[in-house]
């Protein structure tokens, strides 16, 4: 990766963008953080030691193809070369299957699977050009094995999965890398106030998170694509 590549990272605001935002800031990384708010996201830049080297991309509906492609010229206009993304952003619905109709599902599908399909579909051609590059997008521990009240969100977080899969082979030797990231139960205000009664120290936190995604977006796990790699803390 040269100095002057940008690494995307979508849903910069979220809990997890920002634990990313700062770990590949932290490599040295140049980064365009993108959100569907700008304030928060020119906020999480501002904490940098090195602000002026990344950007902040506001109003991202990611379920829209085009606003994914604009975002992608925008950078390339801006900045030049694109190493990869990191792409967070997705939903979560729990709900009995008596109580999970198709739009259920649906909905699932397009915050999951529908914004990483823009995201690839959307940065894959100039990676492609440049014969390198990482993907590293967001799936679920609940993908590998469903529990009660998850169908829609763990069969969407297994479609990420299957996603990744048939990408890497697309890929594999055009010098492109993808990978997906499994967590179990994320350590974060919301999953706290949801789940008081939870141990939080078993579960894995967003830094742990991020210092993978870090390593996946790095020259020393070149060797690695196509893969779903869990982090499941101490669950």
């Amino acid at each position: 990766m040269a100095g002057d590549d940008v690494v995307i990272v979508t849903g910069a605001a979220g809990n997890l963008g920002r634990a990313v935002f700062r770990e590949l800031d932290r490599r040295g990384l140049r980064v365009a953080a993108v959100d569907r708010q700008l304030a928060p996201v020119e906020a999480l830049l501002a904490g940098s030691a090195t602000p002026s080297r990344h950007m902040a991309f506001g109003d991202a509906d990611l379920e829209s193809a085009a606003t994914a492609e604009k975002i992608i010229e925008d950078i390339t206009a801006r900045r030049g070369a694109i190493y990869g993304v990191v792409h967070t952003v997705g939903g979560f619905a729990a709900a009995p299957i008596a109580e999970s109709d198709l739009a259920l599902f649906e909905q699932m599908f397009k915050l999951n699977v529908g914004t990483t399909v823009n995201m690839v579909r959307a940065v894959l051609p100039r990676l492609r050009a440049a014969g390198r590059g990482s993907i590293v997008v967001i799936s679920a521990g609940a993908a590998l094995r469903a529990p009660s009240g998850l169908a829609a969100y763990s069969a969407a977080k297994s479609g990420v999965i299957r996603l990744v899969e048939s990408v890497a082979d697309e890929t594999k030797h055009a010098g492109v890398r993808i990978n997906a990231i499994l967590p179990s139960t994320i350590n974060t205000p919301q999953n706290r106030a949801a789940m008081p009664q939870a141990d939080f120290a078993s579960w894995v936190t967003p830094d742990e998170i991020a210092q993978t995604i870090g390593f996946l977006m790095s020259d020393e796990s070149s060797g690695i694509t196509g893969a779903a790699i869990p982090i499941s803390g101490r669950t």
